[in-house]
């Protein structure tokens, strides 16, 4: 994206949209930032990932590349610690785009996140609902399968042929047991589903839902076994340890802050090399104003998107709204 392709660029008080006067009255939204564009994104899986027509390097260290790489060969989780806007969720979208390996697959942890989410969901109200309906209407319901959905977790591991790229973001705010939880599946390669290992003979193969879309697989027996591992991309803010036994099945790689130089590259890659001559002094700002964890390199990346829209970021405060500190009372 040029200047000279922002709607705004040419009229400094366009960017108004809202101005508070109350009626009400049409507008033109502008193109959004590059970075916060949904419709291009493949919406096949969770998480979604960067449409292939519309590529953005992903800009790292050849010491991290070269971790990552590691954790590619050994079949090992990358955990990825770093500051806020350093990249860490991004690196799982970069590697399953440059590897073709498909949308990622993403596991949001919270603090009431547990290993049976990621692995999958009976629906056991669901069932006993349709069948009493079907059973009124003289109808067959459909089969157990048809009310089990795998996790993201879960589909990872059932995938066959090429592996799938796992995000477990943010694992330092989920269960203090949570990762020890993750531990045997991740060196078993394999979990039950015990409503499907119940059943039956003759009932060896069931099919049942993928993590997102139509997608089915089939499950033998109620076990999922891995045939190829995931590449699975651990996140962490540092918000507390992890038990040793579980640092010592990951790869650590730590995302240092950006210098001056690849936060150029930053704003090149999105913005075009064309804009950085109109964003130099908010670099420099962005570097003076920065104390480790307190700036966030998408806040410069904020700032420069509005500074190319004609936005003026030096008055009535504005770049101190963009520049805004992560720490701290707000």
């Amino acid at each position: 994206m040029t200047a000279a392709e922002h709607p705004t660029s040419q009229d400094p008080g366009s960017w108004r949209l809202f101005r508070g006067e109350g009626p009400p009255r049409q507008v033109t939204m502008p193109p959004a930032p590059p970075w916060r564009r949904f419709g291009e994104r493949d919406t096949a899986g969770s998480g979604g990932t960067t449409a292939p027509g519309d590529p953005r390097p992903y800009l790292i260290g050849p010491t991290q590349r070269d971790i990552v790489n590691a954790a590619l060969h050994l079949r090992r989780p990358l955990l990825v610690t770093g500051h806020p806007g350093t990249g860490k969720s991004s690196l799982a979208h970069a590697v399953a785009h440059e590897l073709a390996l498909g949308p990622v697959l993403r596991w949001p942890v919270n603090s009431r996140s547990t290993l049976a989410e990621a692995l999958y969901h009976y629906d056991a109200v669901g069932r006993l609902r349709e069948t009493n309906l079907r059973q009124h209407a003289d109808d067959t319901a459909p089969g157990i399968g048809y009310f089990i959905r795998l996790g993201p977790l879960g589909t990872a591991l059932v995938t066959a042929g090429r592996p799938r790229v796992l995000l477990v973001d943010e694992l330092d705010k989920g269960d203090v047991d949570l990762p020890n939880d993750l531990l045997t599946v991740f060196e078993e390669g394999e979990f039950e589903i015990p409503e499907l290992s119940r059943l039956p003979p003759g009932e060896d193969d069931v099919e049942v839902h993928s993590a997102r879309g139509g997608d089915t697989v089939t499950v033998h027996r109620g076990v999922v076994r891995c045939q190829e591992f995931p590449v699975v991309v651990i996140t962490s803010n540092g918000e507390r340890e992890f038990p040793p036994a579980f640092l010592r099945r990951c790869l650590r790689l730590d995302l240092p802050d950006p210098d001056e130089q690849r936060l150029r590259a930053i704003v090149a890659a999105h913005l075009g090399a064309e804009a950085l001559p109109r964003v130099d002094d908010l670099v420099r700002a962005f570097l003076a104003r920065r104390a480790p964890g307190e700036l966030a390199t998408d806040q410069l990346l904020n700032a420069a998107f509005l500074r190319l829209g004609g936005v003026d970021l030096d008055a009535d405060g504005l770049l101190e709204a963009v520049l805004h500190r992560l720490g701290g009372a707000l």
